[in-house]
């Protein structure tokens, strides 16, 4: 039997892809397939770390949900989005960049009203986006008053059926935004995914989570 069990949290999608091989380079790999399986709990392996027998255990949930299982105490660690830990500023720890998940967070419009130039000081202008936060702040840096409409994707439609003149949103290639007449106006920030950690879990299994965190970190630097 384990001495300690070590609760992880995955977020689904691009990233879970991403994050696999660094797992696999780290010996911490879950034990099913995690591209046909549905179960939302993984096992993973049972590993030595600085001489204490751990079990690893994968939660599989949305994006948007891991700072708050990680926050929460659900999980000891997790793998979050920059943008995720800007958004909601969970109080965690973020001990590693894992440099995946590349992207950058942009604000967005039609062609012809990024031609003609940024909303003025003083002005108002709606705004679709899931990042309420950060866009609200960023206008408001700029003396503009953001009427935000909050979205969950496909935020590409709202300039196109005149529900908002501009969009914040991820970017990665921007074959999307091209594909859709839009074009980026601004960066708000550069995106890559981080190792976040529970303060709790850190104070009472601190050398278990050091461990993981140089286990890693010698992944991400192969």
């Amino acid at each position: 039997m384990a001495d300690c069990l070590l609760t992880i949290a995955l977020s689904k999608g691009r990233i879970l892809k991403q994050t696999l091989p660094l797992l696999e380079a780290a010996g911490i790999a879950p034990a099913d397939d995690v591209s046909s399986t549905r179960k939302l709990m993984l096992d993973g392996p049972t590993v030595d770390m600085a001489g204490i027998s751990v079990a690893i255990r994968y939660l599989i949930i949305r994006a948007a949900d891991v700072c708050t299982y990680v926050e929460k105490g659900a999980a000891d660690a997790g793998v979050a989005g920059r943008d995720s830990l800007l958004e909601y500023r969970p109080q965690v720890y973020e001990p590693l960049d894992l440099k995946i998940g590349r992207c950058r967070l942009c604000v967005a419009g039609p062609a012809r009203l990024v031609a003609a130039g940024p909303p003025a000081p003083g002005s108002r202008i709606t705004v679709a986006t899931k990042y309420d936060r950060l866009t609200a702040e960023y206008y408001l840096n700029q003396g503009i008053h953001a009427d935000i409409i909050h979205l969950y994707g496909s935020m590409e439609l709202a300039p196109l059926v005149g529900m908002a003149e501009r969009i914040v949103d991820l970017v990665e290639t921007g074959s999307t935004l091209k594909a859709n007449g839009l074009v980026e106006e601004a960066t708000l920030y550069d995106i890559s995914s981080r190792l976040i950690v529970n303060p709790a879990s850190f104070a009472t299994k601190r050398t278990v989570l050091q461990t993981l965190i140089g286990k890693l970190r010698d992944s991400v630097n192969a």
